[in-house]
C-alpha cells in the first residue's frame, strides 16, 4: 500500500471510518432515491473507480427491491491499446459485474466502450498517417476516451432528458484539480451535485472527493469487494506496476498518477517512458511477453529522450518520415521551417508490419489468455485498407501482402469492390517511367500520376463529373514540387 504521511489528516478523521462510510452510503441512497434521472458512473477498473463503485453498490443493494427504480449504468471505456494486463483485469471484472448484478436482482448494468472504428489509434496512425501524439497534437485523447463515454451518456441524456454522472475524482489529487471541482460546486443548484462542464444537462457526484489515496486504500483493503472481486488483486496489480513495488499508480488516465508513473495505453508518447510496463516487466518474468509492445512503442513510435542530444537526432529521424506537406496537401512554415505532416507510405507501411511483428510475438510468449491477443483487429486492418486505396490512391494495395508476409496465410479480408486498378508489374512500369522522365527519386511525379488515375478511375461510372475537375485539381497542387 501507499506509505502514510506522518501527522496528515485522512476524510476518516472527523467521525471515524464507520461513521463516515456509512454516511457517505446514506447520503448516496438519498440522491437516488430523490429523482428518476439514471446514474452514469465512469469505471476504469483504478482504485478510485472501484471504490466509488464498492459506495454505489453497497447502497444500492442495501435498498428494498421495490425502491431500485433507476438503472445505474457502469461504463468502462477500453481504448483497444491499453496495457493489456489492465484491459484484461477490467473486462474480466465487468464480465463478473454483470453476473453479480443479475443474480442478485441490482439495476447495475455494466457497458464496455469502444472507439468507433474511424477514431481508433492505429486507424488513425497507420492509415491517416498522423504523427504519434505530442503535447502540441494530442489527437488520442478525444478519439479514444472522450468520445466513446460521452457519447454514451448524450444518449442518456437524449432518451432521458437529464443524467448524472458519478466519478471518482478527488481534490488531493492535485491543487489543479481540487480548484476546478471547487468552482463547479458553486455553480450548481443542487445538493451534492456539481455541473459538468462539457455535458449539457449532466450533474456530477464525486462521492469520495475529499478522500486522500490512504483513504481510498484503507476502504479497498477493510470493504470486501460485492461484485466477487478481490481487491487485494487489485493492489497487487499496482505495486507490480512500480519499479519498488510500494506506491499505487492510477489507472485513469483523467487523473495524475503517484510519482511519475501511470497505467494507460502502451502506446503513449505523451510520457517519457512506459514505466509501469517496464516496472510490470522487470518484478515478475511472467509478464516478460509484454516486452515486444514495450519495443514496439519505443522503436517505432517514441518521440522523447531524456538525453537532449538524442532528442533533437530522434525528432529530425521522425521528421524525414513524415511529408512534408500537410494532410491537405497545404504548406506550413514555423520559423522559416516546414511543419511535417502524415507519415509517408513506405513508413506506414513498416508501422503496420511491426504491430503484426509486436502481436505474433506477444502471442507466442504469453501465457493462454493472451494467446488470442490483438493489437490490430481485422475490423481496423479493413478501414486502414480503404484509406490507405480509396482516400490516399495507394492503389498499390500493399496491405494484404504485409498481413501474408507476418502471418504466413491468406489475408481474410474482403475483395476492394473495385478491384485492382493496375497490375503489379503495371505499378512497376509506372515508376520506371516516371523515374526516368522527372528524376522522381521522391517518388512525387509517380504519386501525382498515380493518383490522377485512380481518381479519374473512381469518377468513371459518374453523370455529373463537376467533382472531378475539383479532385484533380488538388491534386496538381499537391503534387506541384520536385522536393521539399
Amino acid at each position: 500500500m501507499a506509505k502514510n504521511t506522518p501527522n496528515r489528516k485522512t476524510a476518516f478523521d472527523a467521525l471515524g471510518y464507520k461513521e463516515t462510510i456509512s454516511k457517505v452510503i446514506q447520503q448516496t441512497q438519498e440522491l437516488y432515491l430523490s429523482d428518476d434521472i439514471p446514474w452514469v458512473l465512469g469505471y476504469s477498473g483504478g482504485k478510485d473507480s472501484t471504490a466509488i463503485l464498492q459506495l454505489v453498490w453497497k447502497a444500492i443493494a442495501a435498498l428494498p427491491k421495490d425502491k431500485h427504480i433507476k438503472p445505474v449504468h457502469v461504463i468502462s471505456t477500453d481504448t483497444l491499446v491499453e496495457n493489456p494486463i489492465v484491459a484484461i483485469w477490467v473486462k474480466r471484472s465487468l464480465t463478473q459485474m454483470s453476473q453479480s448484478a443479475i443474480d442478485n436482482d441490482l439495476p447495475i448494468k455494466p457497458h464496455r466502450l469502444i472507439p468507433e472504428v474511424q477514431n481508433r489509434f492505429w486507424v488513425n496512425l497507420i492509415g491517416r498517417g498522423y504523427p504519434a501524439p505530442r503535447p502540441k497534437f494530442r489527437w488520442c485523447t478525444s478519439r479514444l476516451k472522450i468520445s466513446p463515454s460521452n457519447n454514451f451518456i448524450s444518449k442518456m441524456v437524449k432518451t432521458n432528458g437529464e443524467a448524472i454522472l458519478i466519478l471518482g475524482t478527488r481534490k488531493a489529487e492535485s491543487a489543479a484539480r481540487a480548484a476546478n471541482m471547487k468552482k463547479y460546486e458553486q455553480g450548481s443548484t443542487r445538493d451534492l451535485l456539481s455541473r459538468n462542464r462539457e455535458l449539457d444537462r449532466v450533474w456530477v457526484y464525486t462521492p469520495i472527493s475529499e478522500w486522500h489515496d490512504d483513504d481510498v486504500w484503507q476502504y479497498l483493503m477493510q470493504e470486501k469487494n460485492p461484485w466477487g472481486f478481490t481487491n487485494e488483486e487489485l493492489l497487487n496489480m499496482y505495486q507490480g506496476a512500480t519499479s519498488d513495488g510500494e506506491c499505487p499508480l492510477v489507472v485513469d488516465t483523467s487523473t495524475p498518477s503517484c510519482g511519475d508513473s501511470r497505467f494507460g495505453c502502451y502506446v503513449c508518447t505523451m510520457v517519457g517512458e512506459d514505466k509501469s510496463m517496464a516496472a510490470m516487466i522487470q518484478n515478475d518474468e511472467e509478464k516478460e511477453w509484454m516486452l515486444p509492445l514495450l519495443e514496439l512503442r519505443t522503436k517505432w513510435l517514441d518521440i522523447t529522450d531524456p538525453n537532449q542530444e538524442k532528442k533533437n537526432k530522434k525528432i529530425d529521424l521522425e521528421r524525414k518520415h513524415r511529408d512534408f506537406r500537410r494532410m491537405n496537401g497545404s504548406l506550413t512554415l514555423h520559423n522559416d521551417r516546414l511543419v511535417h505532416g502524415p507519415y509517408k507510405q513506405e513508413y506506414r507501411s513498416k508501422l503496420l508490419e511491426a504491430v503484426l511483428n509486436a502481436e505474433t510475438a506477444a502471442r507466442e510468449l504469453g501465457p493462454p489468455e493472451v494467446k488470442d491477443l490483438q493489437l490490430i483487429t481485422m475490423e481496423d486492418l479493413e478501414e486502414i485498407r480503404r484509406i490507405w486505396v480509396m482516400e490516399k490512391h495507394e492503389i498499390e494495395d500493399l496491405l494484404p501482402g504485409i498481413y501474408e508476409a507476418t502471418r504466413n496465410k491468406a489475408y481474410p479480408g474482403k475483395r476492394l469492390e473495385e478491384g485492382q486498378l493496375f497490375k503489379a508489374e503495371d505499378i512497376i512500369l509506372l515508376k520506371e517511367i516516371c523515374n526516368s522522365q522527372a528524376a522522381d527519386k521522391e517518388g512525387l511525379h509517380y504519386e501525382l500520376i498515380r493518383d490522377l488515375l485512380h481518381i479519374e478511375h473512381q469518377n468513371r461510372t459518374m453523370v455529373r463529373r463537376s467533382k472531378l475537375f475539383d479532385a484533380l485539381d488538388k491534386t496538381l497542387e499537391r503534387c506541384a514540387f520536385k522536393t521539399e
